[in-house]
């Protein structure tokens, strides 16, 4: 019964822990965000429909590099970071192993298992260096060694997935101008919006109208402000 209280079934969790679903949402949406931004900034200030299109490529092709650029650097020096700290508990476990057995034992006692009993499972785990290298650093630091995120992969699906929802309000400016052109891709935004937030929602097992709200408020109120601002200063008549 003690050891179900220190290590449970966990088959049932989904593995959270990785870079890429993390960098898959933030990508579309940020895409999205940014992008509609850009491109209703400068079709605020009515130039050429030439011009919206290179704005949105510009756009795409720049925010998806620096995303993908960004997101390999940050998930490359967590992963240090961590990997510094299992360097530092794998010297201590061998300078020290009767005193990581206590710590470890004590971490046991504080989840209700009792004190003989808990000590025999810290024993039970610091006689494979390796298991006790991962439980420690899964008690201790809060991640386990093995579940560290891939650069590659964060920043790969960063580039794809931004560039995703960057082209959704890009598309319209390729078969139209203008009002329509604009209103439409203010539409598919919309849309968009709505499935990333969905999809938010039911993976996190939120309130969907919460989290469907939240996600179109992040993606209009920054479209509307570059819209006004475009408008400001607008160029009409010029190009």
């Amino acid at each position: 019964m003690a050891r179900a209280q220190v290590s449970p079934d966990e088959g049932h969790h989904r593995d959270v822990t990785g870079g890429a679903a993390r960098a898959a949402v933030f990508g579309v949406s940020d895409g999205l965000v940014s992008n509609l931004g850009l491109i209703l900034g400068v079709a605020g200030a009515d130039p050429a429909p030439a011009v919206v299109r290179v704005a949105g490529l510009a756009g795409l092709v720049a925010g998806s590099i620096s995303m993908a650029a960004g997101e390999y650097n940050s998930v490359r020096v967590q992963n240090e970071l961590f990997e510094r700290e299992l360097e530092l508990e794998r010297i201590e476990l061998h300078r020290n192993p009767e005193g990581e057995t206590e710590e470890l034992a004590g971490v046991y006692e504080a989840r209700g298992v009792p004190g003989h009993r808990a000590r025999e499972l810290a024993q039970a785990m610091m006689a494979d260096p390796d298991l006790a290298l991962e439980v420690h650093a899964k008690e201790e630091l809060g991640f386990a060694p093995n579940a560290l995120a891939s650069p590659i992969s964060a920043a790969v699906s960063s580039f794809f997935t931004f560039s995703l929802g960057a082209v959704i309000p890009l598309l319209p400016w390729f078969v139209s101008e203008g009002t329509a052109a604009t209103v439409t891709s203010l539409v598919l935004a919309v849309v968009a919006a709505v499935a990333v937030g969905w999809v938010i929602a039911a993976s996190a097992e939120r309130p969907v109208p919460r989290v469907v709200l939240r996600q179109l408020l992040f993606t209009l109120v920054p479209a509307g402000i570059t819209y006004a601002v475009g408008s400001a200063l607008g160029v009409s008549g010029v190009g």
